[in-house]
């Protein structure tokens, strides 16, 4: 089948033999507490795919890692939601400065010991601002002092290394945002259960507490945002690479749902072109913002694009899910719960920051010819 051809092809050639693997497990153990899927990417070497080749990683350009993702999401919506943390957080890292070059150290550790990264940034609290942390320092010595929680984050079980938005108070008393990078096996740090849906139970999104947890200054960088202004430039990017692998994990999900369609092979021709046309018109605007991205476009105009790219593939996603299960018809839904799951699991997209309703006066100030606000 030529459908999910090119991004089947491009994880084979980022994670070897990761795609058939994830064939022969049952959907239903995949996405559940404890899935195999995180080793999987492990052994597979997904987690270097976008650390650059002079760290010891694959070098994958946005337009590939956003191929991948929707493979992954087409096998695994849990892994791709799971994955997309780790990746996204792996690129920030890479456009970071942690000073005295010790960045390109953290990533070739990455990559040389195939390590997962969660993100501990803020997001799934009602009526806060996105760019606000959950997490407080204070500085002893030379040390941040983090407390605080996380919830959910996503590879809270497997992670070996966790970045979170930190806020801190500096010399002056202004409170400012920083990112710092934790060991998951750093004293003070455990996990606790949150999760209770069933979908997406894979990605491992629970609880992660910090209770006096001390950071090195060579693991902090200090941003140049505070609480509910402008995103800096490390933060631009960061949901440029967020939105981008997290909508495309999506489409891969709801990319399954038409991949049984065409399969089945019942429906009138007229309606599997039609569900056809709308997967692939999605994945073509992704492709789009990634290929930008990889021209080098950047900075609060790329982010406008990528949200409302995110924004038009999350409402193609919802058409696609709705006619999808329609047309693979009651027996299927009653035979299997794939079909269910799946459907289930494509609404996952509308509820990762920024929402539609948190950004809508930002963007309409934006193209009104005002600075772009996320917080």
């Amino acid at each position: 089948m030529h459908f999910l051809e090119t991004e089947r092809a491009a994880l084979q050639r980022f994670m070897p033999g990761l795609d058939e693997d994830l064939a022969r497990i049952p959907l239903a153990e995949l996405e559940s507490p404890g899935s195999p899927g995180l080793s999987m990417l492990k052994a597979a070497g997904g987690p270097s795919m976008l650390i650059p080749t002079a760290q010891g990683g694959n070098g994958a350009s946005a337009l590939e890692a956003t191929r991948v993702q929707r493979a992954i999401g087409a096998r695994s919506p849990s892994l791709g939601v799971a994955s997309t943390m780790h990746h996204f957080s792996v690129a920030s890292l890479a456009e970071a400065s942690l000073g005295d070059g010790f960045e390109w150290m953290l990533l070739e550790g990455i990559a040389a010991g195939q390590l997962l990264v969660a993100s501990g940034f803020a997001e799934g609290r009602s009526a806060a601002a996105i760019l606000s942390p959950t997490l407080r320092a204070v500085p002893r010595g030379d040390n941040l002092i983090v407390t605080g929680s996380k919830k959910p984050c996503s590879l809270s079980r497997s992670m070996d290394l966790l970045t979170a938005s930190v806020a801190v108070t500096d010399d002056d008393g202004r409170e400012r945002m920083a990112v710092a990078v934790i060991p998951a096996d750093s004293p003070g740090l455990e996990i606790r259960p949150f999760w209770n849906n069933f979908a997406l139970a894979g990605a491992e999104s629970d609880e992660v507490v910090l209770k006096d947890v001390e950071v090195p200054p060579r693991l902090v960088v200090m941003t140049d945002s505070t609480e509910n202004q402008q995103p800096d430039k490390l933060q631009t990017s960061g949901f440029i690479w967020f939105e981008l692998l997290a909508a495309a994990s999506y489409l891969g999900a709801a990319s399954a749902l038409v991949e049984g369609v065409l399969s089945a092979g019942r429906a009138a021709a007229v309606e599997r072109a039609a569900l056809v046309t709308e997967a692939e018109a999605a994945m073509t605007m992704l492709e789009g913002v990634a290929r930008a991205k990889d021209a080098g476009e950047q900075g609060e105009e790329m982010l406008a694009k990528v949200l409302c790219v995110r924004y038009a593939v999350q409402d193609a996603i919802g058409r696609i899910n709705r006619r999808a299960v329609e047309l693979l018809g009651g027996t299927s839904f009653i035979g299997s719960g794939d079909a269910a799951y799946m459907s289930a699991a494509c609404a996952g997209l509308m509820f990762h920051p920024p929402s539609r309703t948190h950004m809508s006066d930002q963007l309409c100030d934006y193209f009104a010819g005002r600075p772009l606000r996320i917080g």
